[in-house]
């Protein structure tokens, strides 16, 4: 079959499948697979074609009907005969092992879901040892059930991670055969929860050591602008672009507003059907949020479904046990958003997609009191606003968790007298 390998990376061509189901309506599937599309040019790759299918539930056998596979089976086959390869087939959802080899068997080519789509941009994205051993980790447990389809030798591994550049969805670790690889990938990651269990005293030493500081955590969905607006608040060069997953490993910065000093971490994004095991796996980063005694929530208001990833974060910051927090939710872009204005004669009944940015904020403003903001981190809208907002809610907390606290700050009010 197919092995795990470090290449020289290049541009492989995509085609995407996705279901509309009783649960998922045309609307929100092709959102999903706008987003799965984002994921797939992060990793690399180009989209040429795209599937859908009405079914009550995914097949479980092929995930899609038996003619709507046939007539991917002939997309691929025609484009060969252009000569223009498929390098891979990618479902929006998470696939078993007999979905993926059926699947396999049928369209003969590389078959991708998109948990083994994000594990892979993971992979491309770890720098530090730290990322690299718990995306390492969270392949291993997307592997080990699907471990019947994949031939190769783990031996080759070594002590190295395995996270690297390479072919979509071929980064990381790699396979033997069927009894072997279950010992070798239950040794090896007994091997890196005990690295990780290590990394998490190292991390949390850390937290202890930073002093009588309020701890200010950026969390959002994926590609918000979370990075932006770090590096417009602790005045630092922190890596930021246009794709998903930019930030892996949390970067903690300290941050002085008028004399008063705290501690603002920038943590890895959020995403819709974001794989379990890489919660589990990125429980030292996300350690970060659950510490922190403020919560500045980003959104995209230029987005059309930033409602949804509003409900997708704070639905994963439940689980990881981050909600109950104060929290200001700050609306980013606002330089990039659109509406649609009705015409005259439309009698129809206005939509959220109608709204003026005006109607937009003043919805969310009276919903959300004085915890709402709206910025442009880019073109630096509101950016004073931000860091008043973000210095009085500091300055709150404080007081209240440091009430002996010796230390002097100045308010603004103060400095303008």
């Amino acid at each position: 079959m197919k092995e795990f390998v470090i290449s020289e990376a290049k541009v492989e061509t995509a085609v995407l499948v996705g279901l509309i189901t009783q649960t998922q309506d045309e609307r929100k599937t092709n959102e999903y697979l706008d987003e799965l599309a984002f994921l797939a040019e992060t990793a690399g790759a180009e989209v040429v074609k795209r599937f859908t299918q009405k079914l009550p539930t995914a097949h479980s056998v092929t995930y899609v009907g038996k003619g709507k596979l046939e007539e991917i089976r002939q997309y691929i086959r025609n484009e060969e005969e252009e000569e223009r390869e498929v390098g891979m087939v990618i479902f929006d959802d998470e696939l078993s092992a007999k979905q993926i080899r059926n699947i396999e068997a049928e369209l003969k080519v590389k078959i991708l879901d998109r948990t083994s789509l994000i594990l892979d941009i993971f992979a491309m994205r770890a720098q530090t040892a730290n990322a690299k051993t718990q995306v390492e980790l969270a392949q291993y447990k997307y592997m080990l059930p699907r471990l019947q389809r994949l031939w190769t030798h783990l031996e080759r591994q070594g002590g190295g991670s395995g996270a690297g550049k390479g072919s979509v969805g071929l980064r990381g670790p790699g396979e033997t055969q069927l009894e072997m690889d279950r010992r070798i990938i239950l040794n090896r990651m007994s091997l890196l929860k005990e690295r990780l269990a290590e990394i998490d005293k190292q991390k949390a030493t850390q937290r202890k050591n930073r002093g009588r500081m309020i701890r200010v955590a950026l969390v959002g969905y994926t590609n918000v602008g979370k990075s932006t607006m770090m590096n417009l608040l602790s005045k630092s060069e922190v890596f930021a672009e246009n794709k998903l997953f930019a930030t892996l490993d949390t970067t903690v910065r300290k941050v002085i507003i008028d004399n008063l000093p705290f501690l603002l971490s920038d943590t890895v994004g959020f995403i819709r059907k974001l794989p379990t095991d890489l919660v589990e796996s990125f429980k030292s980063t996300l350690d970060e949020v659950r510490e922190a005694d403020l919560l500045v929530h980003v959104v995209d208001i230029s987005h059309p479904g930033f409602e949804e990833q509003i409900e997708v974060v704070n639905k994963t910051l439940a689980e990881i046990g981050g909600s109950g927090k104060p929290m200001i939710l700050v609306f980013n872009k606002i330089d990039a958003y659109t509406y649609v204005e009705k015409a005259p004669d439309d009698l129809t009944p206005r939509t959220k997609e109608n709204l003026t940015l005006e109607e937009l904020m003043k919805t969310w403003m009276a919903k959300m009191e004085d915890n709402c903001l709206f910025i442009s981190a880019r073109e630096r809208i509101n950016i004073d606003e931000l860091k008043n907002v973000v210095y009085q809610r500091v300055k709150e907390l404080h007081v209240q968790k440091y009430p002996y606290n010796d230390f002097l700050y100045q308010t603004y009010e103060e400095e303008e007298e």
